[in-house]
């Protein structure tokens, strides 16, 4: 039986926004542009309180809200979080299924770092997340992935709700089928011209009558009601990149700052070589005790041969940024991308150089 862990970040966008302009904080925030043929991206929960939800009009978010500030979306912002929340989901397993910058499914079956249960696992997860990101999580932990995403919605926000393999019907029986992936409103109209209302009433019906009614669908239907789903986490694609980043206890001084990216360019280099991977692009971060981000990109014509040449570069890098001599700093990090692949025939020339900690 698999171990399922829904993540979903609570009001993501505008939770980021808010956690970098703490005059935000604990206000209403909607994310998109203000305008006639705008839509709002994201609302925090303090604009939500107004009714104002994403896809929304921003002139209608407007007039339900009008003392919200509206922030312009910085999704460059958005996506360099969330690959750093996807290196915190992979450091407990490799079976990662992104959905969307803000949430993915989790395979923890086998759990990486010897935490004996889901919901254990998704508890560190969500903890780490916290730590690291200065933002919260929800998770679902369940035996599938349709009753894991089901779950993550029910202690939003910065909650976790468990459903145990014996408790499913008893859970699954009084929600309304609304709740059942890919029922909309045209198949609920149907459902409930049959006298459909409930999952429970859903599961009363036999799998040859939902056929009958809605073909293959009608299947799926039957197993979903029954709480069987059998679909696998699908990891994205081939991983881009690996890095390491802290957020530190207490901000440090540049010099400070080098001594650890020289430390976790010879931990990254290791964990490279055991997968035998050779990267050509080197990529250090920053962030300031102001929330000011920042990186630093290179590629060597010489590929770097091991963890002192990683290290050299990672703090020949440092140099190259622009924040005032007496800055302090909240988060670094070194990562490796760019990899060269098996068949490549120049591995000297960089054809790309994808974002730092990209997934």
């Amino acid at each position: 039986m698999r171990k399922i862990i829904h993540i979903d970040m609570d009001a993501f966008y505008a939770s980021v926004e808010q956690r970098d302009a703490p005059e935000l904080r604990g206000k209403p925030v909607i994310v998109g542009w203000p305008g006639e043929r705008s839509v709002v991206c994201a609302a925090s929960y303090e604009a939500r309180k107004f009714g104002v939800h994403s896809a929304m009009p921003a002139t209608r978010a407007k007039r339900l809200c009008p003392e919200g500030a509206f922030i312009h979306p910085n999704f460059d912002k958005y996506r360099e979080v969330s690959r750093q929340i996807r290196d915190i989901f992979e450091r407990h397993t490799p079976l990662v299924e992104p959905l969307s910058l803000d949430e993915a499914y989790l395979d923890v079956t086998e759990e990486l770092t010897g935490i004996p249960t889901a919901t254990e696992t998704a508890e560190a997860i969500r903890g780490e997340i916290r730590s690291e990101t200065h933002l919260t999580a929800s998770a679902g932990v369940a035996p599938n992935k349709f009753l894991a995403k089901i779950a993550s919605d029910w202690r939003k926000p910065d909650g976790c709700f468990v459903i145990r393999p014996h408790q499913v019907e008893r859970f699954l029986m009084p929600l309304n089928v609304r709740k059942i992936p890919g029922v909309g409103k045209a198949t609920e109209k149907i459902l409930t011209e049959m006298g459909i209302a409930t999952v429970g009433d859903l599961h009363s019906l036999s799998a040859d009558q939902l056929v009958a009614r809605f073909g293959k669908w009608g299947t799926r239907l039957w197993e979903l009601a029954r709480g069987i789903d059998e679909s696998p986490v699908v990891p994205s694609q081939k991983r881009k990149s690996w890095s390491s980043e802290n957020t530190f206890a207490k901000d440090i001084t540049l010099d400070e700052v080098t001594t650890y990216i020289r430390e976790e360019a010879q931990k990254l280099w290791k964990a490279l070589s055991d997968k035998q991977l050779t990267g050509r692009t080197i990529t250090v971060k920053l962030r300031t005790g102001d929330f000011k981000t920042a990186t630093r990109r290179l590629t060597p014509e010489s590929i770097p041969s091991g963890g002192d040449d990683l290290a050299a570069i990672g703090a020949e890098l440092l140099t190259r940024f622009n924040f005032p001599p007496q800055s302090r700093y909240r988060l670094a990090g070194i990562g490796v991308s760019n990899f060269i692949d098996e068949d490549d025939e120049a591995p000297e020339v960089a054809k790309e150089q994808p974002e730092l900690f990209e997934g």
